[in-house]
């Protein structure tokens, strides 16, 4: 393997240690990820587009500012290239959502976290893929393509930010950006074995980001690494004005917690297992990896109890009123007037408004994005609003009060990720419910806005990665870092590295030709 391929499966915190010590360049830093995703990409699609001109002019600017000692101010990620969910809004760059009614849209301004990457000198390679407007969870709802799994290609990496767990689990970039609505940068962590993190809901400013449900969505990173990911939280965490939701409060020290977490010392530190969040329906092997874990953690000194928090099996139910209604309002704007896609009627069709935007959304939305927005608008119609969406927020409230009831028996709660690995292309994709099941563990932390992150626990039965969940108190995401860096540590020891080292990466040999698919 060449000493380029041996570059890009870094940690991003290695690379950036290289990067200041003037081992290597961003602009080899990047060259040697634009090499990879070239080799990679027939295999794993995980990229709507690769921005690699301005990734190597931003590369050249951040290595004339270290060159010049400009480094000031700067965080420990500096010169470290990302990858960003196309969800997220990048000035100069085609931003679609994978959708076709946004296909071509090249916004004006950046996203308040894009402007925090671009002031760290951060290099953007591109934009990764995902289920459209993030509906979904095996990115197989994209308008453009499926995205494949690392570990296996004739498997979803789940979603709906399968295209940024891919490519960071590919080693096609060290770190990317996401989106989590319901479990989207987390599920997608738990199958491809990367580690997705949902920060506490306005902790990240989401302005620039997409709106999906906007009470419910939240930006956050995705890492092979829990210090990485807790480095890329605090560089793009924080208050910002221009986000109504936004938490006029200081990012907490996440990385200092990853860092005392990696001394795998957890004595005093009380672990709560979810009671409702396992058994039937949860695949064998994933249960194994997750009590394995929950073994480690003691071990290291931490105390397990069992929690109930007995509402957790009604949010599923809850998520899919709130979040439908939700997306029935913001994507009302896509009309075809502004922005966007526009279809005028057939021709015998009156050319009214009305009528090309009716055109405009049946040609630009696809068959997930319409079935939400049908069930948003049912549950927020006349005589039905107080019976489906009216209890489903009272619902909500319950599961925040059960969260609130286990923090005060634990101070951190735990879980498997997803019930299940990484299932085939097409196997779910008849059955809405039984793709919606993917997010059953997840979701309860986007209907509370509690933090939330996914670790890898190791590979299955199966041979495929299985996640391990961590929730912690809102606004206070250190308190999961710590114990998620101890776990990482622990298992790293036992597996003898990480778990990549298991993947098989063809792609990592050389410029791949074909595909496998």
């Amino acid at each position: 393997m060449s000493a380029r391929n041996e570059l890009v499966k870094e940690s991003a915190t290695e690379m950036a240690r290289q990067l200041r010590a003037k081992e290597v360049s961003s602009r080899e830093l990047v060259q040697a990820q634009l090499d990879l995703i070239e080799a990679a990409e027939p295999r794993i699609d995980a990229f709507l587009r690769v921005s690699g001109d301005q990734a190597l002019d931003q590369a050249d600017a951040f290595d004339k500012r270290l060159a010049a000692g400009d480094t000031d101010g700067l965080p420990e990620l500096a010169g470290v290239p990302i990858a960003i969910k196309d969800m997220i809004v990048t000035k100069g760059i085609p931003t679609t959502a994978a959708s076709k009614i946004l296909e071509g849209w090249v916004p004006p301004y950046d996203a308040t976290v894009i402007e925090k990457i671009k002031a760290a000198g951060m290099p953007i390679l591109g934009k990764t893929n995902l289920d459209e407007f993030a509906q979904g969870s095996s990115t197989e709802h994209s308008a453009y393509k499926p995205t494949h799994n690392p570990w296996d290609t004739d498997r979803v990496p789940g979603g709906s930010g399968g295209g940024s767990a891919s490519a960071v689990a590919a080693f096609e970039a060290p770190l990317a950006l996401g989106t989590d609505t319901g479990g989207s940068i987390r599920q997608p962590g738990a199958l491809t074995g990367t580690v997705g993190v949902k920060p506490t809901y306005g902790g990240v400013s989401r302005f620039g980001a997409i709106a999906m449900a906007s009470s419910l969505d939240q930006i956050g990173p995705v890492s092979r690494s829990v210090l990485d990911a807790a480095l890329l939280q605090e560089l793009i965490g924080g208050y910002d004005h221009r986000d109504s939701t936004s938490i006029p409060k200081p990012v907490p020290p996440l990385a200092s917690a990853a860092r005392e977490g990696m001394r795998r010392d957890l004595k005093g530190l009380k672990v709560g297992l979810v009671k409702e969040l396992g058994g039937e329906g949860y695949q064998p092997g994933v249960e194994a990896r997750f009590n394995e874990g929950v073994k480690l953690l003691e071990g290291m000194g931490a105390e397990v109890v069992e929690v109930s928090c007995p509402h957790f099996p009604y949010a599923l139910a809850a998520y899919y009123i709130i979040m439908p209604s939700e997306v029935s309002s913001n994507l009302a704007r896509y009309d075809g007037m502004r922005y966007g896609l526009r279809v005028m009627p057939q021709a015998g069709v009156e050319q009214t408004a009305a009528n090309m935007m009716s055109a405009t959304r049946e040609a630009g939305f696809g068959d997930e994005v319409k079935r939400r927005i049908i069930l948003g608008i049912y549950a927020l119609s006349a005589g039905y609003y107080d019976a489906w969406y009216g209890s489903a927020q009272k619902v909500r409230t319950l599961i925040i009060r059960d969260f609130e009831q286990a923090f005060e028996q634990a101070d951190v709660l735990v879980s498997p990720t997803s019930p299940t690995t990484a299932f085939r292309f097409g196997d779910k994709m008849d059955d809405p419910l039984a793709m919606y099941l993917n997010d059953v563990a997840t979701i309860p932390a986007n209907m509370a806005g509690t933090p939330a992150m996914s670790i890898p626990a190791g590979l299955s039965d199966d041979g495929l990665p299985v996640g391990f969940q961590f929730f912690a108190p809102q606004m206070r995401d250190e308190v999961m870092y710590k114990p998620a860096a101890a776990l990482e540590a622990a298992l790293q020891e036992q597996w003898g590295g990480p778990v990549f080292k298991d993947l098989k990466a063809p792609w990592l040999d050389g410029h791949v030709s074909g595909t496998t698919k």
